[in-house]
């Protein structure tokens, strides 16, 4: 069974219709400038279709998100490139990767988040990245993705690369946080910013020392 991809799910039967004149719409702009994108007219439209009846609350902000990452994405070539938790350790060495806006892809059910407090913990599909101006990295996990359920999860967290990045408790980054998660092989996100960590090693690879 292939695999759901988040962008599919949302966009995979409006992307001829939609995307074009909305890239038609910002030419001449930065892309990556929320702030430009959002106030486009093809850009508030998709944002008020995609919406549910019974609105959204806060959450509008999370949904602006994942179309701008969303269009970014698109703009770009739809690059995905699949990664392995072994990016998150500690010894994980420099690599190529593309420019621009792609979507970094986990195995599945292998990276964990507790996404909203007190709820279970949600499994990281992947993340949809792009750069900023000024060595700053958008990063917009998608957590929960599952056939059976009729949304999923996202988390945006933006910023300069910490240079000394660690847990207070004194673990390892992505060290697991579930009960028996060490002996099934699992890792954990603690934090928006091992999120962002995350984003920034599957652009780059290595943690600088």
């Amino acid at each position: 069974m292939q695999r759901l991809s988040p962008f599919d799910l949302v966009f995979g039967r409006m992307v001829d219709e939609r995307f074009p004149p909305l890239r038609a719409a910002l030419d001449g702009t930065e892309p990556t400038d929320r702030d430009t994108f959002i106030m486009t007219r093809e850009a508030i439209q998709l944002v008020r279709d995609l919406r549910p009846d019974d609105g959204m609350g806060e959450a509008i902000d999370q949904l602006v998100a994942l179309v701008h990452h969303a269009y970014l994405f698109w703009a770009d070539g739809r690059i995905v490139v699949d990664v392995e938790p072994a990016l998150l350790d500690a010894a994980a060495v420099a690599r190529e990767a593309p420019a621009g806006a792609w979507y970094a892809r986990f195995p599945e059910r292998r990276v964990w988040a507790q996404v909203v407090e007190g709820a279970a913990h949600e499994p990281l599909d992947g993340c949809f990245t792009h750069p900023l101006p000024g060595e700053s990295l958008r990063v917009l996990g998608v957590f929960g993705l599952h056939p059976d359920r009729a949304g999923f999860s996202v988390v945006e967290v933006t910023g300069p690369r910490a240079p000394a990045l660690a847990r207070e408790s004194g673990e390892p980054l992505f060290a697991p946080l579930m009960d028996g998660g060490a002996a099934a092989g699992l890792r954990s996100i603690a934090g928006e910013e091992e999120l962002l960590e995350i984003g920034w090693r599957a652009r780059g690879g290595a943690r600088p020392a």
